[in-house]
């Protein structure tokens, strides 16, 4: 993992949290590929529910093997949901590489319920660490660029990319705490893709489908490939997209959502206005409405409001 300078990261340092295993390590593996040198945070808990006592040994491994192809990275063991910890996971980044390019928030724990089972430990910890934590990590690396920024006097180069689901795209049910957090996490994305713009910073989301201990129960019925070949639900697909959101190549991609798994990018719209209607009086009542909404949705079925991930052929992940 020689890093000569036509490495499209070559010179840049970037942070991945979660990075330990699945999605994030498989992130962390591609951004070094791509010449970047390293922060690997991950808390390191056994369960994916957050349970379990917090180990080093997840993101040292990560490290150990990008050093060992040739990378540069160090470990960070802390908890992103934690507003001092990320601040020093930012700290770590800057005081190890001198500057901090690049922002991947991946980190996250499922603690599934039906909305009438959740209790609300189980609702705040998801929405914790999944929102709050993509919140204390852009948070701190948004305070780093606007100062680099003002310093300099210009754009500065800054790259966040965020993990938000399918989940929240089509809904599901056994996971209200979860969809809710990676929606909150697309309104963070595309607020902070307009604030950061003028510095130089962009910031996109991504819903990636992909086989980890986190989709282990949803994946159950794919059996993996016996024959050698990649599994198209790998982490592998996953992670060059990763790599170009944050490249120079992707200066001109900006609060955008992508749908990403098993060798296809689905480029999400915004929530487009399907039906208008207007009160014939000052104010609608009661029966105005009744006598225009109605006849609307008995035409239609259920929910096709929300079937954008239908669409593309998408169901739950």
């Amino acid at each position: 993992m020689s890093h000569p300078l036509s490495l499209p990261l070559d010179g840049l340092s970037a942070i991945v949290t979660g990075a330990g295993r699945g999605l994030g390590r498989a992130e962390a593996l591609e951004l070094a590929r791509l010449g970047a040198s390293v922060v690997v945070n991950d808390y390191g808990q056994a369960g994916r529910d957050g349970s379990g006592e917090a180990s080093a040994a997840p993101a040292q491994e990560v490290v150990e093997e990008i050093r060992a192809a040739g990378g540069r990275a160090v470990a960070h063991l802390g908890d992103v949901s934690d507003h001092e910890q990320a601040r020093s996971l930012v700290e770590l980044a800057v005081g190890t590489y001198g500057k901090l390019d690049i922002l991947v928030n991946n980190a996250g724990i499922l603690r599934d319920r039906m909305i009438f089972s959740m209790t609300e430990d189980e609702w705040d910890s998801v929405i914790r660490v999944h929102l709050k934590g993509h919140f204390n990590t852009t948070h701190f690396a948004a305070v780093h660029w606007r100062a680099r920024s003002k310093e300099s006097g210009g754009p500065v180069y800054g790259r966040i990319v965020n993990t938000s689901s399918e989940a929240f795209l089509a809904g599901s049910a056994g996971q209200p705490n979860y969809a809710a957090a990676k929606g909150g996490i697309v309104g963070l994305t595309t607020s902070t893709a307009l604030a950061l713009a003028k510095y130089g910073v962009t910031a996109n989301a991504i819903c990636p489908r992909a086989r980890t201990r986190m989709t282990e129960d949803v994946f159950a019925g794919f059996q993996e490939p016996e024959d050698g070949r990649l599994d198209p639900l790998g982490p592998e697909h996953v992670s060059p997209l990763v790599g170009y959101l944050a490249s120079p190549a992707a200066a001109g991609v900006n609060g955008q959502l992508l749908v990403v798994h098993g060798g296809m990018v689905a480029i999400a719209e915004r929530p487009k206005v399907a039906a208008k209607f207007d009160s014939s009086k000052e104010a609608f009542t009661f029966d105005e409405l009744d006598e225009l909404l109605s006849p609307y949705y008995a035409d239609r079925p259920p929910n096709e409001t929300f079937a954008a991930a239908e669409v593309l052929g998408l169901k739950r992940g």
